[in-house]
């Protein structure tokens, strides 16, 4: 039913990622190995992992061979720029994992619902198919993960699967819509700095040495 504006979203979300892993790699000087290993995993973990969860055989990996050659020719692309331009492209990070966020959550959702899955089941692989490369990139560049920062972030992929979930967006116009929603909304949260409830221990600790406690 969707497989052209799935293969789109794939694509998409690949060469958004497949770059993102890159540049974050050579931020951390990693060699040129390193550069194309953050890459792949940060444009595959996330299918990787959902795959796991909703019953697809992890070997299906090596059944897109397109999707693995777009990856190796982004993060080429990426390699061979000029530093200044890198630069300048360092600074549009969040948009990078914004697409890639959007593009891979519709994508995952997508998956479920082809598939017959509950709505528990398309909220988990829109969740993970969009995060899941971003955290294992971020753990490997020793950084703490994006999802656990301040802005909101997994909470759009999460509302992005619940909306292709429950049939508020479909067709080919309706998801490119919420493409676009998704990205913007993920943006706005980084510009003003949206974040969700948190509770911190560092100043009930302090308090409890400075009084004497154990």
């Amino acid at each position: 039913m969707y497989t052209e504006i799935f293969a789109i979203f794939s694509i998409i979300g690949t060469v958004a990622f497949a770059a993102s892993g890159a540049i974050v790699a050579m931020e951390e000087e990693y060699d040129i190995l390193g550069v194309f290993v953050l890459g792949l995993v940060t444009a595959f973990g996330g299918g990787v992992i959902r795959n796991l969860l909703i019953g697809i055989p992890v070997t299906t990996l090596w059944n897109q061979g397109l999707l693995i050659k777009i990856a190796l020719a982004s993060m080429t692309i990426v390699f061979l720029l000029p530093v200044s331009w890198i630069q300048h492209w360092r600074r549009a990070e969040a948009l990078f994992d914004a697409i890639g966020l959007s593009a891979f959550a519709i994508q995952g959702a997508l998956y479920a619902t082809e598939m017959n899955h509950p709505l528990s089941a398309v909220l988990v692989a829109a969740t993970l198919t969009g995060i899941g490369g971003g955290i294992i990139r971020d753990l490997l560049a020793g950084r703490k993960p994006l999802v656990l920062r301040d802005e909101i972030y997994a909470v759009w992929a999460i509302l992005g699967g619940l909306a292709i979930g429950i049939g508020w967006f479909q067709g080919t116009a309706g998801l490119l819509i919420l493409f676009v929603l998704i990205i913007v909304m993920r943006m706005l949260s980084v510009m003003f700095k949206w974040s969700l409830p948190r509770r911190s221990l560092r100043a009930a600790s302090g308090d409890r040495r400075e009084g004497g406690m154990f």
